[in-house]
């Protein structure tokens, strides 16, 4: 700060107006006049000396203090953009893991239903198959069951014809008074 400083040493003193790099002039005041000046006395009084030899101090010290403020800002100011960075690069990195995440889920659920798909096709052959396997079973029982009537019917008839046959015997024998030859199969009289 290159600008103009004041500073005022005490009430009885006159201000002083010092800038950085200049030397103190007195700059009237509007307390009491001065007092009257005595041959070889100095007209400036002590305090103002002082007061200059201060301002360049703190003037100096102003400048290191402020470099060291500058450089604190600066610091500060890095490390908020390093901060920044780091957690926009954070935010980037957690929104592509759950992009590259969603889209392994959604990868996963069609991969899924897919084979749900697949499953339910197969499951669907297996039933028509066991239906068809099923008919054709109940066909071939169907089918067996009409032959077993033919031949259970087939057997009726030869049974009805074999005793018609054996009754018309019976009765010629009867009509005629002869007796059979063979009264059982394995004997003969």
């Amino acid at each position: 700060m290159a600008g103009k400083e004041t500073k005022q040493a005490s009430d009885s003193t006159p201000t002083t107006t010092v800038t950085s790099k200049e030397t103190p002039t007195p700059v009237a005041a509007a307390s009491p006049p001065p007092a009257p000046t005595t041959p070889g006395v100095s007209t400036e009084p002590k305090a103002l000396v002082i007061v200059a030899e201060k301002v360049e101090e703190e003037s100096t010290r102003g400048s290191r203090d402020r470099d060291i403020a500058l450089a604190q800002v600066g610091t500060e100011k890095r490390l908020s953009f390093i901060r920044a960075w780091e957690e926009s690069e954070k935010t980037k990195a957690l929104n592509k893991a759950e992009k590259k995440l969603s889209g392994l889920d959604a990868w996963e659920n069609t991969k899924k239903c897919n084979l749900d798909a697949k499953l339910k096709g197969i499951e669907e052959a297996l039933e028509n198959k066991k239906a068809e396997a099923a008919e054709k079973m109940k066909n071939i029982v169907a089918q067996i069951h009409k032959e077993a009537e033919e031949k259970r019917a087939m057997v009726k008839a030869k049974k009805g014809e074999s005793i018609l046959t054996i009754e018309e015997k019976a009765a010629k024998y009867r009509a005629t008074g002869y007796a059979p030859k063979k009264f059982c199969g394995c004997m003969s009289f």
